[in-house]
């Protein structure tokens, strides 16, 4: 019901100042949009969109479904699928066999594959809607020359928690070891996000180069593992937050209010030790087929309207600045999405080959288990018994040899006087 009441404010909203042609109640676009999109000879064409999970407005809940109005005022089809995180994007591109002409990875993501030549210049004439991007998003860390993405929304992590099942209100990830909450723990099922959390907690560098921060990390995540048992999920962590099972899950910002929708219970904080701030954007890889397409779809999603109606339903800071600050916005003033006090935040950097690969490879260990507290004592305890008995061998080998020297000096000694 909020949505619908967003989404009808805001067409009597534009209504009042723009002179637009209706196709149905609650969808409206100017003469003007709907003669530049006609015109873009698209009709019979595919644009492959491959974006994250509940991550767009779908038509739900009264709300605008933009990828159908895309289509319908473009002519062409678009193939609309999901992915869970930026590694799952990345395998899917570089292992080739598919055609995307829009993803959208986050900053750290941007940046590797504009090191490894994935993504496609764009062509800014075919995205005249880059003049509603507020400067502060335009020419970020990861794309400093603006060539390769325009941004699509900003966020930050979050940890939230289940008021009914959590005593007190947590300000820490500290909780998130807490035995009494064994198996009513759910955390990110991606190694980037999951390996943040174990940095903020030892004070570390999000984008640390001393593989032995990860590995410090990688035992304080084993420990959460044989200690509480976490679940590791993704877009799953909606209905399970959702049906009140779990005290704890960490995931975006911008989810937690969609959840707290359905389960009025929940409740949120920024921990101390700090969150992961990121930008997500749209691209266009180099296994695209409809690159004019591409540029077409991301054009449309900064449309004024759709923008407006995207931001209100999947709870997202937009960069649009027709959207930004708006105060008919119901996200105007939300202390998740603009927050008064200002966060203790650090942005993913792409890392180096090897410890991206150090990091993968800890990250299997961790939820295989192999990395386990105990097996961590073992070995510990086996570095100490190979260590000693080592010593053991070198001091009764140097006795040997003292021995040896002392029998040969006596022999020595024998021979000179006889």
């Amino acid at each position: 019901m909020k949505r619908f009441l967003a989404v009808l404010m805001i067409v009597l909203a534009l209504t009042a100042s723009f002179p637009f042609t209706a196709f149905a109640d609650d969808e409206v676009f100017t003469q003007e949009q709907i003669d530049y999109y006609k015109n873009l000879g698209l009709q019979g064409t595919t644009v492959n969109v491959y974006n994250w999970g509940e991550y767009i407005s779908d038509g739900g809940e009264g709300s605008m479904d933009v990828v159908s109005e895309f289509e319908r005022l473009t002519g062409a089809t678009v193939n609309y699928t999901n992915f869970e995180s930026n590694e799952n994007m990345y395998s899917k591109l570089v292992g080739g066999g598919v055609s995307y002409d829009v993803i959208v990875p986050s900053d750290y993501m941007i940046d590797r594959l504009i090191d490894e030549d994935l993504l496609l210049p764009l062509d800014y004439d075919n995205i005249p809607n880059m003049k509603y991007i507020d400067p502060q998003y335009q020419n970020l860390f990861f794309d400093p020359d603006q060539k390769y993405s325009v941004c699509y929304n900003v966020g930050t992590t979050v940890l939230i928690y289940n008021k009914t099942m959590v005593d007190e209100e947590p300000d820490s990830w500290s909780v998130l070891w807490d035995e009494q909450y064994k198996d009513k723990i759910l955390m990110f099922n991606n190694s980037r996000d999951s390996f943040a959390i174990a940095q903020a907690y030892l004070g570390k560098d999000f984008n640390s180069t001393t593989e032995q921060d990860w590995v410090e990390c990688a035992q304080l995540l084993a420990e959460q593992k044989d200690k509480v048992n976490p679940v590791y999920v993704m877009d799953e962590v909606f209905n399970l937050m959702e049906s009140g099972e779990y005290a704890f899950a960490v995931y975006y910002a911008g989810d937690y209010l969609l959840m707290v929708e359905n389960n009025e219970d929940l409740g949120y904080c920024f921990p101390k030790e700090g969150v992961n701030a990121f930008f997500d954007a749209f691209c266009i890889p180099t296994c695209s087929k409809n690159k004019a397409g591409g540029e077409a779809f991301i054009n449309f999603m900064h449309e004024p309207q759709v923008a407006y109606e995207n931001c209100e339903y999947i709870y997202y800071r937009s960069p649009n600045i027709t959207v930004e600050g708006n105060e008919d916005s119901s996200l105007y003033g939300s202390d998740v999405i603009y927050p008064k006090e200002e966060l203790n935040t650090q942005y993913f950097k792409n890392l180096p080959q090897n410890i991206i690969e150090l990091q993968n490879n800890l990250w299997t260990q961790v939820k295989s288990g192999k990395l386990s507290v105990d097996s961590k004592e073992k070995d510990r305890r086996i570095y100490t018994e190979c260590a000693v008995l080592a010593g053991v061998i070198v001091l009764v080998g140097i006795g040997k040899m003292i021995s040896n020297a002392k029998k040969k000096k006596e022999q020595d000694l024998s021979d000179l006087y006889d």
